[in-house]
């Protein structure tokens, strides 16, 4: 599970944001107990957070740190030794040139396991080189520090990997040997198959499965057509899922010999009618179809899966059922994670029994004068939140911020404006 996730100086989030996962005391009823304690306070997660906020407020970029820090994970030891002249390919904040001098922070704090250990694992990039990697456990809540790397030691000779303690086991002088300055050496070491490392770096592995509503349909429908095809449990629930978003559908059929899919459709007669998925199916039906695919395989798994601009993707009340979804303690016994970004206010809903999220569920991005995202709960707004507050209308008059700086009208008024100054100069 994820408990939090911090940034900085990745596009356009120049100072250090994060985003928690880990319930307040403004949660009623979604949080899950972990069976850990942090400082002696037990730790709650919750299943789904929503970043709300104005268009290029940086919702986006706070999934898109989170699926750059993913493919670093996965691929610096293979892939980032093929960039020219060994640079490493990050994505400074571009508004202030030195930010490019600046070090690209990305940090998780991870609970895994059956009995679960927590970790705190992150890393610092320059252009030239990983200029800072760490690894902590908290095995029975004590911090054991398995790796600490650091190039920019002052002491002069002084390593650049320390392992203190016992906690990590097993070879590791032999995985430094092979991180090149570019390289992560948690990717190393468990492309190397270290025991403790590979379960940590697996975890990057099969979660963190971004989902939007302009990429990706065409490659989500192929991988969720070829389940379908080989898992029938996956293709019955997939279905169930298809008919209740009430699209018509009654049915799916695959052709076993070209891997076509075509929707089942009630007819007027009572019968059914294949329709070819590509050709005569709405974009809508092609969205749900492709979002079913990664939704049911975290929901498996119990992982994390990320949603940008879910309202593009979904009617704001399939929206709130899949929100609900991940809320549910039987539907979701494995505490899989939604983390969304959205511009649907009506998710905020007008009471507390119509919206789908709690109050510290909800997160706000906005620009500040300078161009950073700035990322903060709804909790911590300027404008106390009270349980019973309607949040949408609070949230749209501009009481906790992420909106556009336009007033009604101010779109007509400027193009009547130019119109006028046509007109003038004609």
């Amino acid at each position: 599970m994820l408990l939090s996730f911090r940034v900085a100086n990745h596009r356009s989030i120049r100072d250090e944001q994060e985003l928690s996962l880990v319930a307040t005391e403004h949660n009623e009823h979604t949080a899950r107990d972990t069976g850990v304690r942090i400082e002696g306070r037990s730790v709650s997660v919750l299943p789904s957070v929503g970043i709300f906020g104005a268009n290029a407020s940086g919702k986006s970029n706070m999934l898109d740190a989170l699926r750059f820090m993913r493919r670093a994970v996965l691929n610096s030891f293979a892939d980032w030794g093929k960039e020219q002249e060994g640079r490493v390919p990050r994505h400074p904040f571009a508004l202030a040139p030195e930010a490019r001098e600046d070090t690209s922070l990305f940090e998780v704090e991870l609970l895994l396991g059956k009995r679960p250990v927590r970790y705190t694992y992150g890393f610092e990039l320059s252009d030239e080189r990983v200029e800072a990697e760490w690894l902590h456990a908290y095995p029975a809540g004590r911090r054991q520090e398995w790796f600490d790397r650091d190039a920019r030691r002052p002491d002069e000779g002084a390593e650049e990997f320390r392992f203190r303690g016992t906690g990590l086991r097993g070879r590791k002088e032999e995985f430094v040997a092979f991180t090149r300055p570019n390289a992560l050496f948690l990717t190393v070491a468990a492309t190397m198959n270290h025991p403790q490392l590979a379960a940590v770096h697996r975890w990057f592995r099969d979660n963190l499965w971004l989902v939007t509503s302009q990429h990706d349909v065409r490659a989500r429908t192929g991988w969720t057509r070829d389940r379908i095809a080989s898992d029938a449990a996956f293709r019955d629930r997939l279905t169930a899922l298809l008919v209740q978003a009430d699209l018509g559908i009654t049915g799916v059929r695959t052709n076993p010999d070209t891997g076509e899919v075509h929707l089942l459709h009630r007819a007027g007669d009572g019968a059914t009618v294949p329709l070819d998925f590509w050709q005569q199916e709405s974009l809508g039906t092609h969205a749900w179809f492709a979002f079913l695919g990664p939704l049911l395989h975290v929901l498996d798994h119990g992982g994390t899966l990320l949603a940008d601009e879910l309202d593009s993707s979904l009617h704001p009340l399939l929206a709130a059922e899949v929100i609900r979804l991940f809320q549910d303690r039987e539907a979701n016994p494995r505490t899989a994670q939604l983390i969304f970004t959205t511009h649907d206010a009506t998710l905020l809903g007008p009471s507390v029994a119509e919206r789908p999220l709690d109050r510290d569920q909800v997160w706000v991005s906005a620009k500040n004068a300078v161009g950073e995202t700035e990322l903060y709960p709804l909790t911590a707004a300027r404008r106390a939140v009270r349980k019973d507050d309607n949040l949408e209308r609070r949230y749209l008059h501009g009481h906790y911020g992420g909106i556009p700086r336009i007033g009604p009208g101010d779109l007509a008024r400027e193009v009547a404006l130019l119109e006028e100054k046509l007109r003038r100069s004609a």
